[in-house]
């Protein structure tokens, strides 16, 4: 703090002193033209080759003369500084002494000046001692950055660091930090696969070539990794293989055991798929007749829901796909699961309060239903 005030006070001096300066040489009626000194230069010069001999005493007269007369001529425009009233000069110096006192006096007001100093290390040691409930994500990325420092060999707090900051919105913070973490333990399936899935959200759901990468090196690791096989199908997918990614996917559904959570809801999305891919005839067995309309379309609205919870159950860290995952169950009027999102959502969300708000907007929204629902007296 001695420091700053010392550095304030010298800066308020100089500019004091550059002040007093300036109404010096205006009150002087100092100016300086260029294009005066230019002319007495040029007149220098022809006197100078009149000497060595260069000039005739004809050429030299001529010369002189035009010289001259620009000279004259650039005097006679010559706008001199307005040279400056005497009597403000005591103004001026009172000014140059009032602003740095009158800064002085503002900082008392508005500052803080017997606030400590809260160097960096010494808030992150702070939130170290703290419950991490009470902590933003923001917050818990920097101590787990500062356990990460410290333990340079253990993968671990890097991949808990890259979860902080996915947490924290920083999907490219996150793959950084799992980077390092798969230098320290290649053979770690899981680190592979977090570094892909945050390769995935850093690119707004697109898998490029990093992710596709990084989930078949997860592969290599462990061939029954699950979030490598949904992302590699997803991948196929994408790049116009429907059949090939929906055969990836249809393997991984038939690998998931009964009891999974994930089933109903990865099931829907595989429908949905080959619904949109003109191959909705694999989904019936061979002779029956075709659905009705209406189940149809409750059929791909109920997919659609379906599969925006197993994105979710993918990659939670999303506030938008919640938002729209509620105000999905809303619209459906399926108020155990519209509830259910929304508690999980708010639990995750709890330290930002325009999540909330947006969440429990759209569990506000009206029921609307499905067509069949729609159809029923």
């Amino acid at each position: 703090m001695i420091a700053f005030w010392i550095a304030a006070a010298g800066l308020s001096a100089v500019v004091a002193a550059l002040m007093l300066r300036g109404a010096a040489r205006a009150s002087l009626g100092v100016s300086d033209d260029a294009s005066l000194a230019v002319h007495r230069r040029q007149l220098s010069e022809i006197d100078d080759l009149a000497e060595r001999g260069l000039l005739a005493d004809a050429e030299l007269k001529g010369a002189r003369a035009e010289a001259g007369r620009r000279l004259l001529a650039a005097a006679d425009h010559q706008a001199p500084w307005p040279p400056a009233n005497p009597r403000l000069r005591p103004l001026v110096l009172a000014l140059a002494a009032a602003a740095p006192l009158l800064a002085v006096g503002l900082y008392g007001l508005v500052g803080a000046p017997g606030l400590a100093d809260q160097p960096f290390l010494k808030r992150v040691a702070e939130w170290r001692n703290t419950d991490p409930a009470q902590l933003e994500p923001r917050k818990i990325a920097a101590v787990l950055e500062q356990i990460a420092v410290q333990r340079p060999t253990d993968p671990e707090p890097l991949k808990n660091l890259a979860l902080a900051r996915m947490a924290a919105g920083d999907a490219t913070g996150a793959s950084q930090a799992l980077r390092r973490a798969v230098i320290l333990a290649p053979d770690r399936a899981d680190l592979w696969v977090g570094l892909g899935e945050t390769f995935v959200a850093d690119g707004q759901g697109e898998i490029g070539t990093d992710a596709r990468k990084a989930f078949a090196e997860a592969l290599k690791r462990d061939p029954k990794n699950v979030s490598a096989r949904y992302h590699l199908g997803l991948a196929r997918i994408a790049d116009g293989d429907v059949q090939g990614g929906l055969a990836d996917w249809k393997a991984l559904l038939a690998d998931l055991p009964q009891n999974d959570p994930r089933r109903m809801g990865f099931g829907h999305q595989i429908a949905q798929v080959q619904a949109d891919g003109g191959l909705r005839a694999e989904a019936a067995p061979t002779g029956q007749p075709a659905e009705a309309e209406g189940s149809n379309v409750e059929g791909f609205i109920r997919g659609m829901v379906a599969s925006l919870a197993a994105k979710l159950e993918a990659n939670p860290d999303d506030p938008d796909g919640w938002i729209k995952l509620t105000r999905a169950y809303a619209v459906l009027g399926d108020a155990g699961r519209r509830d259910a999102t929304l508690a999980k959502a708010q639990a995750r969300y709890k330290d930002q309060p325009k999540v909330l708000a947006a969440l429990r907007q759209a569990a506000q929204t009206p029921a609307q239903g499905t067509p069949a629902q729609k159809a029923q007296p």
